[in-house]
């Protein structure tokens, strides 16, 4: 989780990869008219939001009930939204890509064919509420390589039940939107 141009798709894509789980990123379960408003410099409002997050949940319940693992790149930004997340999912944990607004800005500078401008960086950052203790989150600043990131995350997650890539690509493939 965390605010766009956090490197979310990216880490997530990684970790997704050296653990050997299934990948999705939430930007593929957005329906067209929340793409739309964004695209237009429009944020969206918890309305727009509560369909894309519950399609995103049963994404995760579906990887559950089939015995699977994931990683889900999404932004997550209040505590509302990853209660529907992560909810009563014990085995459910959130990362949180943390960041100052300056690093950020920069690279979503200078990225190139995503839907969120950086005129919406500022609204992110104003509904961002941080994961608290309670959430169990692992904290980890973007200010190191993504590689550097993904080791630490897995160093957090300690050993769930995986199997670690050897040869970790930084860009590993993604499935493509939905």
């Amino acid at each position: 989780m965390g605010v766009s141009g956090s490197g979310k798709s990216t880490i997530a894509s990684m970790l997704a990869h050296r653990l050997d789980w299934s990948f999705e990123d939430a930007d593929w379960f957005h329906p067209p008219a929340n793409v739309e408003k964004m695209q237009g410099g429009v944020p969206l409002t918890d309305e727009d939001r509560w369909p894309w997050l519950r399609a995103i949940a049963a994404w995760i319940d579906e990887t559950r009930a089939a015995g699977q693992h994931g990683v889900v790149a999404c932004s997550a930004l209040k505590r509302s939204y990853r209660d529907i997340l992560v909810g009563g999912r014990s085995d459910v944990r959130i990362v949180y890509l943390k960041g100052e607004r300056e690093l950020i800005a920069s690279r979503m500078a200078a990225r190139s064919g995503h839907f969120m401008p950086a005129g919406l960086l500022d609204s992110q950052f104003q509904t961002l509420e941080e994961p608290g203790p309670d959430e169990n989150p692992i904290v980890v600043s973007i200010d190191a390589r993504p590689r550097e990131i993904v080791d630490a995350v897995l160093s957090e997650l300690g050993s769930p039940n995986r199997r670690i890539a050897t040869e970790p690509d930084e860009r590993a493939p993604a499935r493509g939107p939905r």
